[in-house]
């Protein structure tokens, strides 16, 4: 099953970010799968995305999330700044999340080195908190889109507590993902 940790998001900052899409996606002239939005109950912080965990195996991985879990304590993180990766031509677009947070910097990090211990390869590029905000498919698109981002440079969507990471399994259908909760690992309390 594929799988990925996660934290999970607000459903007020999701209903923001869904304005967000909506607004966005109302300033470019684009054809309807151009891009695809992503929806609501799609919208999560990913801290590692795993790709197949054999079902023998998922057991361990959570084993490992909660001792990760157990060692941090629950912290706040900013959800501002939309941005694209991609370059001229966005591919994904995005609204930052804990980028200037050395709390889930250091969280990010001992997950990402307790699994590589367990075998699981490390990520060949540095971590960038993000939420995702659509996939174009398109290049075009990406560059209107890509433009239309620059208009946000001050968005600030507020404050996130950071109380608990996750274990999703993420299949995936013809319309769309569908994430199922595996696992729900606390973060220590101050």
């Amino acid at each position: 099953m594929r799988c990925f940790i996660a934290i999970d998001i607000p459903n007020e900052i999701r209903a923001d970010l869904v304005a967000l899409q909506k607004d966005l996606a109302g300033r470019v002239d684009i054809h309807r799968g151009d891009a695809k939005w992503v929806e609501p109950e799609g919208m999560h912080l990913t801290l590692k995305f795993l790709g197949e965990v054999p079902d023998n195996q998922v057991v361990e991985v959570c084993r490992i999330v909660q001792e990760v879990a157990e060692r941090h304590e629950a912290f706040d993180f900013s959800v501002k700044d939309v941005g694209s990766f991609g370059g001229h031509s966005a591919r994904v677009l995005w609204v930052g999340a804990g980028l200037d947070c050395p709390e889930l910097l250091a969280l990010q990090q001992d997950l990402e080195d307790e699994l590589e211990l367990a075998g699981w390869p490390k990520e060949n590029r540095q971590f960038s908190g993000h939420l995702t905000l659509c996939r174009i498919r398109n290049v075009k698109a990406g560059e209107k889109l890509g433009q239309a981002v620059s208009q946000y440079g001050d968005y600030d969507l507020g404050v996130v507590r950071a109380a608990a990471v996750c274990l999703y399994e993420s299949q995936l259908e013809p319309e769309g993902p569908i994430y199922t909760r595996m696992g729900r690992f606390t973060l220590q309390e101050q």
